[in-house]
């Protein structure tokens, strides 16, 4: 039996991983890949999208999504960790197929409806897609079996404010109403991804049973490991996406808590995830309000970019 997933997505050097892990997994059936602004604009997520799949030799479908956030303005796409196209600055032809007829949203809420109860919904960019389906169908969340969201942070600091995770920070209205929703949701956030590190000479490896893919894969590790060098001191990268991929696999490798999330929408502290953890009572329900989130707070590192190579080089 396979798991069948819709990976929400704003390939990004780390989402370009990831869909090459989901691709090459025989334990996933990727359903579609649904993108939205983030790492870069929604069109280059569409390219990039469209572009991953045919370098795999794979027909999947592509639905494109939300181009800005539901209320704040935009920030422009950060081109010095990604790259302007998302993959670190290389020269990749136009992909032959086109995306979807349908909206992100929409493409969401109809897979689900035709397959209730079976798909994972996996989101790695900013989450209006998510909100969006939430809002043309509020029962969406009794027919999703999970929601994996790759963002946010809740014992550590952010890594585009003191406060905030990109993700969430992007896009914290649509971020509250996801995280705040009554469907069976795990959130995957800097508190584990910053624990694994893709290094150069496993990067070289994976690339070499990637054919074309594996290229592209390399010449972007390239680029974003030049990023983290300067900004954490690492020699590769954090595979933040991948991680969410490895909690549908590998949940034995993670340790999780169980919390309800407030995101902040305002002020300084604009994106903070904040959990307000089960074992505990609180002076008012203000902090209970909303589904239960398990919430990851550790991870075996080494194993999961070991279990990220042994899936690539398979």
């Amino acid at each position: 039996m396979t798991i069948p997933i819709i990976f929400d997505t704003d390939p990004g050097v780390d989402d370009a991983q990831a869909i090459s892990l989901l691709m090459a997994s025989p334990e996933i059936e990727l359903v579609g890949l649904t993108t939205t602004f983030g790492n870069v604009y929604v069109e280059t997520a569409t390219r990039n999208a469209l572009l991953l799949t045919e370098l795999a030799g794979q027909d999947i479908p592509v639905a494109q999504g939300a181009a800005y956030p539901l209320v704040k303005t935009p920030f422009p796409p950060p081109a010095w960790i990604h790259g302007a196209d998302g993959l670190g600055n290389q020269s990749l032809p136009d992909p032959t197929r086109k995306p979807e007829a349908v909206c992100a949203a929409q493409f969401i809420v109809d897979k689900t409806r035709e397959r209730p109860g079976e798909i994972t919904l996996v989101a790695v960019g900013p989450l209006g897609n998510l909100a969006t389906a939430l809002q043309l169908d509020p029962t969406i969340v009794d027919r999703v079996k999970r929601v994996v969201v790759m963002g946010g942070a809740v014992h550590t600091g952010g890594n585009v404010t003191p406060a905030a995770e990109a993700n969430i920070f992007s896009d914290p209205h649509a971020a509250k109403r996801v995280l705040s929703a009554a469907w069976p949701m795990t959130l995957v956030g800097l508190d584990v991804t910053h624990k694994a590190v893709l290094d150069p000479a496993r990067m070289k490896r994976i690339a070499s049973h990637q054919g074309e893919l594996g290229k592209v894969l390399q010449h972007s590790f390239d680029f974003y490991a030049d990023f983290y060098e300067g900004a954490l001191g690492i020699d590769g990268c954090c595979p933040h996406d991948s991680c969410a991929v490895a909690w549908v696999l590998k949940p034995e490798l993670f340790k999780t808590a169980k919390g309800h999330i407030h995101v902040v929408t305002e002020g300084p502290a604009e994106g903070l995830t904040l959990m307000a953890s089960t074992d505990r009572d609180y002076l008012d329900d203000r902090w209970t309000q909303g589904g239960i989130v398990d919430v990851c707070v550790d991870m075996d590192g080494d194993a999961m970019a070991a279990w990220m190579e042994e899936v690539l080089t398979a």
